[in-house]
């Protein structure tokens, strides 16, 4: 049994890395990730070059030097003229916007009466930046009523950060367990390409051979189990080769195109940072000064990288196992891909469900019940609990039970599945003609 595995292994393996078409993905890979990188760098160079130039009309008393220039926006100043004359030149001129401060009694009064005039819905950004100015005057303004000098409110509108520390003494920083957490779903987003792109080639590889009829000389001499685990190890293996020259050639590659290129990748890390108030309130990671950086970098290098690292393969194994034997049931089933569509959603969706799901779960409480109960379920618990173990076992982070229940019930989850796909595929290879529906696939496992 051993030797007839280990020939389909070899068999499957070998047929994957000598077609025409991995090679091909193989080599080009590479290149387009680095090209798309560059030309992202080079597309936010672009747009960061762009300055949007606001007209302000001001009728009012209030608000006369307020607004100033920055390296995003400027603000030209309309005077002596209408509000339709103003919009009429702000359209002319090619300007992003007029911003009209009508006349009123009061700064309150004023302010409500302001309308900011754009072609088109106005950028977040932009009404964030007015509604800012805006506030903070009127809240001068009201302190000043109470006989707060400006001096007074420049002291109060001073920004307050809470010091830091562990029980220990240690001081720690804001916004490391949001970095872990895009750690370990970082890891958990490559199972799940790997699961969808190589899954879906077991399925595929069997649906050709199903179709040419080669297999019926094949389950002649072989039991369909062993066939079915041997395309799953074999395209495992081929796909693990594809991704580790992928990883290795693009890095050398980016590497190369950063020296002599000259192209500026924190550009794009600037542009992806979380901005403040984007996702529940939670603020950009403040990054000082040195010294702040010396403890996000320590923070950093006391995750455990090697309980991570070999969590990620074990996960990675039987993850993929799992999903890999259910995509070779749905290949034996059915005789060409289209035939396919209506099992798909179903196998994708518990993957989608982890990373969505696992990251705002996972950001808000990594110790909470939809954090833990993901990370538990075996078809969500090779992303979820990567999610969850870079900040460590034991107190603080993953409790060791969870870990050896989650791997538990992954490993029979996969027995169990591999036994039921094993059934679907002893009595779907052979079937020939007809589309498969659940009632029959159920009728199947009882063969």
């Amino acid at each position: 049994m051993t030797g007839k595995l280990g020939l389909i292994i070899k068999r499957e393996y070998l047929a994957k890395v000598r077609n025409k078409s991995f090679i091909i993905m193989t080599i080009l890979s590479p290149l387009l990730i680095v090209g798309m990188i560059v030309l992202i760098a080079y597309l936010i160079r672009i747009n960061d070059s762009e300055k949007r130039v606001i007209s302000v009309l001001n009728e009012s008393e209030f608000l006369d030097h307020q607004f100033k220039t920055s390296q995003s926006m400027s603000f030209v100043r309309f005077q002596n003229l209408s509000l339709q004359e103003a919009k009429d030149s702000t359209s002319s001129l090619g300007y992003y916007g007029l911003l009209y401060i009508p006349k009123g009694a009061s700064l309150e009064q004023a302010s409500k009466s302001a309308f900011l005039y754009t072609k088109d819905n106005p950028n977040t950004n932009v009404t964030q930046r007015l509604e800012s100015v805006f506030q903070t005057q009127l809240r001068q303004k009201k302190l000043s009523r109470l006989g707060v000098s400006s001096t007074q409110f420049q002291d109060i509108e001073e920004p307050f950060e809470i010091n830091l520390a562990t029980f220990e003494g240690e001081k720690s920083v804001k916004g490391i367990n949001e970095i872990k957490a895009f750690i370990g779903g970082g890891f958990g987003y490559a199972i799940m390409m790997f699961i969808i792109i190589y899954g879906g080639f077991v399925m595929r590889s069997v649906i050709e051979e199903k179709t040419s009829r080669i297999i019926e000389v094949i389950i002649s001499s072989v039991k369909p189990f062993q066939l079915m685990l041997g395309k799953i190890i074999g395209t495992s293996l081929a796909g693990i080769t594809q991704f580790t020259i992928w990883i290795i050639s693009a890095s050398l590659l980016l590497f190369l195109v950063v020296l002599f290129l000259d192209i500026d990748l924190s550009a794009i890390a600037a542009e992806t940072s979380i901005a403040p108030e984007t996702i529940g309130g939670m603020e950009q990671f403040p990054v000082s000064s040195n010294s702040e950086m010396m403890l996000y970098a320590k923070e950093i290098l006391n995750i455990p990288w090697i309980l991570l690292i070999s969590s990620f393969l074990i996960y990675f194994i039987l993850g993929y196992l799992i999903y890999s034997s259910i995509y070779a049931a749905i290949g034996a089933a059915v005789d060409n891909e289209t035939d396919t569509q209506q099992f798909i959603f179903p196998i994708i969706l518990p993957l989608m469900l982890a990373i969505y799901v696992g990251f705002f779960s996972v950001f808000s409480n990594p110790h909470g019940p939809i954090a833990v109960g993901f990370s538990l379920f075996p078809l969500t618990s090779p992303i979820v609990m990567l999610m969850r173990l870079p900040g460590g076992i034991g107190e603080g982070g993953v409790p060791l039970w969870q870990l050896i229940l989650s791997i538990v019930l992954l490993i029979g989850t996969f027995l169990g599945i591999v036994w039921l796909a094993a059934k679907i595929y002893r009595v779907g290879i052979l079937m020939y003609g007809k589309r498969p529906t659940y009632r029959e696939l159920f009728r199947w496992l009882k063969y």
